[in-house]
C-alpha cells in the first residue's frame, strides 16, 4: 500500500491525516499544537498517526506540511536581522510605502512598523531607466562599503531591490554575486529572482519579507526534514499560498510562498469535494481555534489574487490596504477574521461585548479544556449552550470542564453585563457568527456573486458547529460537511499538486503590442517551469502549464488577472484577451467600456505537476473512531442532551454518532451529530442527509 500524509498546524491542534491511495481509507490524529516549538507537535502527531493507522514509514509516498511559521514571524515581529540595498536616492522606499490607510477616518493611526530598520538600509550608485537602458553604471566601489556595513551590523540576511531591475537585472545580478561570494553565511534575496514585476514599493516589500522570514523558515524546515528523515519518511513538501506544494529548496528561495499555507490547503480540499459532489459553486468556510477563513469556488475554479498584505489586521478588509506589508505572490483569495473556537469574549469600557481578536490559543486554551484557561471563549460558550459534548471531546481523549467554562463566562461577560450565563453564552455566539458572516459576504456579495447560487462547505474543528447559522444569515440553501472536517485542511495537503508560479512585467497597450514579444517572454517562463517539473520527476503526461495576464484600462492603478489561451500568440489572441478582460471587469465592478484602450501589465505562468487524484468520500470511516467514545473508562456519548437554539431556548435534542449513521439516513433538526474531530449542529428547520460518500448535507426546509 502507498499512503499520503498531510500535517497542518492550527491555533489549537495540529492535525495529521493519512490517506490510502488505493482504497481512499482516511486516518486522522489530532494533538495539541506546541507554540514553543511547532516541530515538537508535528513529530508527535506524525508518530501517533503512523501508529494509529498501523502504517510503516516506508509506505508513505508523499509528506506535505502546512506551516504558520512565516505568518507568525511577521505578526510577532520575530524575524531575522535583515538589511536592505537599493539604488542611491531610494533608501526610504520601504518607509514611504503607499498612501493607503486601513481606516480612512482615523487621523492618528500608525503605519505598520518597517521590517528592516532604516539604519540597515544601504545605497549603491547605479541607474537603469524604464526603457531597460543603463543610465548610470554600477559603481562597484559602493559594494565594498555595503559588505563592510553588513558585517559590522552582524546581519543574517539582506534584500536587494534596485530600480527597474525587473526589466534589466544586470546590476542586481552583479551585486548579488558579490554579496554571496563575500558573505557566505548571509542569505541574499534579489528582487529580480523573487518578484520581477513593476511597482518598486511592492517589489521591495516582497523581497524584504522574504529576507526577514527566510532564516527562520530555513531553520524550521531543515530541523523538521531531519526529524522526518530519521523516522524513515520521504522528502518533505510545503503547501504554498496559491494552492500547491513545493519542495524545501524552492520554498527557501521564495519564503513568501508559504504565507497562507494552511488556509490554502483547506480551499484545495473544498474544491476537490465539489468535484466529487458535482457542485462547482461553493463557499469554503474554515473555522479553527484562532481564525475563520472564507473563500469562493466558482465554476470549479479557486479564486487567486496577487493583492495581499501580511503582518497586519487587514485580511477581512483588504479593499482598505495599509495594515501590513504587501507581498506580490499569488495567494488564494481569502477573507479571514479573528473568530475561532479560542477567540476571547470581553467587555469594552463602554459596556459593549466583543469577541476577538485575542485568542486563548493552544496553551492554555479555552477554560472548558481544563488546562488552566480562565478567559471566556467561543468554545466555552458552545459547551455551555450544549453544542459541544459536556463530558469529553476528541472521542473521549479531551475531558470537558463545564464548571470552568461557566465560571469564565460568568466572571468575564455575564456579571459585567447583568446577564445569566446562558444568555451571555448565546450573545457570544451571536457576535462571533456576525463577524464570520462578514467574511462570507466579502468573498461572495462583494465579489459580485449571489450566495443563493452557492453551497457552504464547512470544516475546521468549529466550522460545522456554526455553519447552519451562517447559512441562515446569508440565505445559502445548503451546507456540506465533508469527511473528517476537523482535519480537512490536512486532507487538502495530500489532495493537491506540485505547483510553482512565475511572472514577468510587459507594460504596453494590447492594441499596439507585438505578439512576438509576448510569445518570447512566455517561452522563457515555460522553459524554467518545464525544468522544475522535470527535476521533480513529474512524468510528461502530468505536466500542465497555465498562462494568464494582468490587464487594466489605461490610467487605472489596478489590474485584473485574465487567463491566456494556449497556443500561438497572435493578434487575434491578444484581441480575445482584451474581450475577456472587459467581461471580467463587468462581472467584478458592474461595468465595462468597450472603447477604452486596454493595457497589459504582467504575464503569468503557473506550472502544475499533477498527482494521482484521490477520492475524499470513498471511505467515510477514519478507522480509529469508536462507536461509543469513552473518557477515563466512562461512556461520554449520549443519545440526547439539552441544547440551546434561538427558536426554542434550551430543549432536549437528539445526538447522533457520525460513524453510526448509515448511508442515506435522513432526519430533521434540531439535532447534533458528533464525531471524533468535530460536531455538527443542526438547528430547527434544517433537513439532514448522510450520503454514500460520507458527506453530511444540510438543507433548509
Amino acid at each position: 500500500m502507498a499512503w499520503r500524509m498531510g500535517v497542518d498546524i492550527g491555533g489549537t491542534f495540529t492535525d495529521v491525516v493519512l490517506v490510502d491511495e488505493k482504497t481512499g481509507h482516511i486516518g486522522v490524529a489530532k494533538v495539541p499544537t506546541t507554540p514553543r516549538d511547532f516541530a515538537e507537535g508535528v513529530i508527535d502527531g506524525i508518530r501517533q498517526g503512523l501508529g494509529r493507522c498501523e502504517v510503516d514509514p516506508a509506505e508513505v509516498s508523499l509528506l506535505s506540511h502546512a506551516t504558520t511559521i512565516v505568518t507568525n514571524a511577521l505578526l510577532e515581529k520575530k524575524g531575522a536581522r535583515a538589511g536592505f540595498v537599493t539604488t542611491r536616492g531610494f533608501r526610504d522606499v520601504l518607509e514611504l510605502r503607499r498612501s493607503s490607510r486601513a481606516d480612512l477616518y482615523d487621523l492618528f493611526q500608525d503605519a505598520p512598523a518597517v521590517l528592516v530598520p532604516r539604519r540597515w538600509h544601504f545605497e549603491v550608485t547605479e541607474r537603469i531607466d524604464a526603457q531597460e537602458q543603463i543610465v548610470t553604471p554600477l559603481d562597484e566601489r559602493d559594494i565594498d562599503g555595503v559588505i563592510a556595513a553588513i558585517c559590522g551590523a552582524r546581519l543574517e540576511t539582506v534584500a536587494v531591490s534596485l530600480l527597474f531591475s525587473f526589466l534589466n537585472d544586470t546590476h542586481e545580478g552583479i551585486l548579488g554575486e558579490r554579496l554571496r561570494r563575500a558573505l557566505p553565511g548571509v542569505g541574499v534575496f534579489l528582487s529580480s529572482e523573487v518578484f520581477p514585476e513593476i511597482r518598486e514599493f511592492e517589489r521591495a516589500s516582497t523581497t524584504a519579507v522574504c529576507a526577514y522570514v527566510g532564516p527562520l523558515l530555513a531553520s524550521y524546515l531543515e530541523r523538521l526534514q531531519s526529524a522526518v528523515s530519521t523516522l524513515g519518511l520521504p522528502q518533505l513538501y510545503v503547501m504554498g499560498s496559491s494552492g500547491g506544494v513545493f519542495d524545501i529548496a524552492e520554498g527557501l528561495r521564495m519564503p513568501a510562498m508559504a504565507i497562507e499555507s494552511g488556509p490554502a490547503a483547506g480551499v484545495v480540499a473544498a474544491a476537490l469535494a465539489g468535484r466529487e459532489l458535482g457542485l462547482p459553486n461553493l463557499i469554503s468556510f474554515d473555522m479553527g481555534g484562532t481564525t475563520a477563513k472564507a473563500s469562493l469556488i466558482a465554476s470549479g475554479e479557486i479564486a487567486v489574487t496577487a493583492e495581499y498584505e501580511v503582518g497586519g489586521s487587514g485580511h477581512a478588509k483588504r479593499w482598505l490596504l495599509g495594515t501590513g506589508h504587501p507581498v506580490r505572490v499569488p495567494v488564494i483569495d481569502l477573507a479571514e477574521v479573528s473568530a475561532g473556537g479560542g477567540s476571547i469574549a470581553w467587555v469594552d469600557p463602554g459596556g459593549a461585548l466583543k469577541v476577538g481578536p485575542r485568542s486563548a490559543g493552544a496553551d492554555p486554551g479555552p477554560a472548558a479544556y481544563g488546562r488552566g484557561g480562565s478567559e471566556a471563549t467561543v468554545s466555552d460558550a458552545d459547551v455551555v449552550l450544549g453544542y459541544l459534548n459536556r463530558e469529553a471531546l476528541l472521542g473521549g481523549a479531551l475531558k470537558t470542564d463545564v464548571a470552568a467554562a461557566e465560571a469564565a463566562i460568568r466572571e468575564r461577560v455575564a456579571d459585567p453585563l447583568g446577564l445569566d450565563v446562558a444568555e451571555a453564552a448565546a450573545m457570544i455566539v451571536e457576535i462571533v457568527n456576525s463577524n464570520m458572516a462578514e467574511a462570507l459576504r466579502i468573498v461572495s456579495l462583494e465579489r459580485g456573486h449571489d450566495p443563493l447560487e452557492f453551497g457552504l462547505i464547512a470544516f475546521g474543528g468549529a466550522g460545522p458547529v456554526h455553519a447552519a447559522a451562517l447559512a441562515d444569515e446569508l440565505e445559502i440553501p445548503e451546507v456540506i460537511v465533508p469527511p473528517t472536517p476537523g482535519a480537512f485542511s490536512a486532507l487538502g495537503l495530500v489532495a493537491t499538486d506540485l505547483k510553482r508560479d512565475y511572472s514577468r512585467t510587459l507594460y504596453a497597450d494590447l492594441g499596439a503590442l507585438d505578439p512576438a514579444r509576448v510569445a518570447e517572454l512566455l517561452a522563457e517562463m515555460e522553459a524554467a517551469a518545464w525544468d522544475l517539473l522535470v527535476a521533480a520527476g513529474i512524468p510528461p503526461e502530468r505536466r500542465v502549464l497555465m498562462r494568464a495576464a494582468d490587464v487594466r484600462y489605461r490610467r487605472q492603478a489596478y489590474e485584473l488577472t485574465v487567463p491566456v489561451a494556449n497556443g500561438s500568440i497572435t493578434r487575434a489572441s491578444l484581441d480575445e484577451l482584451a474581450v475577456a478582460f472587459r467581461d471580467k471587469h463587468r462581472q467584478t465592478y458592474g461595468h465595462a467600456n468597450p472603447t477604452e484602450p486596454v493595457q497589459l501589465v504582467n504575464l503569468r505562468l503557473t506550472a502544475v505537476g499533477r498527482l494521482p487524484r484521490l477520492t475524499l468520500g470513498r471511505s467515510s470511516r477514519t478507522g480509529h473512531q469508536r462507536a461509543q467514545p469513552t473518557a477515563h473508562g466512562k461512556v461520554v456519548w449520549r443519545r440526547a442532551r439539552e441544547v440551546w437554539f434561538r427558536e426554542t431556548g434550551f430543549a432536549a435534542c437528539p445526538v447522533h454518532w457520525r460513524d453510526g449513521l448509515s448511508a442515506g439516513a435522513t432526519f430533521t433538526g434540531p439535532a447534533i451529530i458528533e464525531a471524533m474531530d468535530s460536531t455538527i449542529v443542526i438547528p430547527p428547520g434544517w433537513i439532514v442527509t448522510a450520503d454514500i460518500g460520507g458527506y453530511i448535507r444540510l438543507r433548509r426546509r
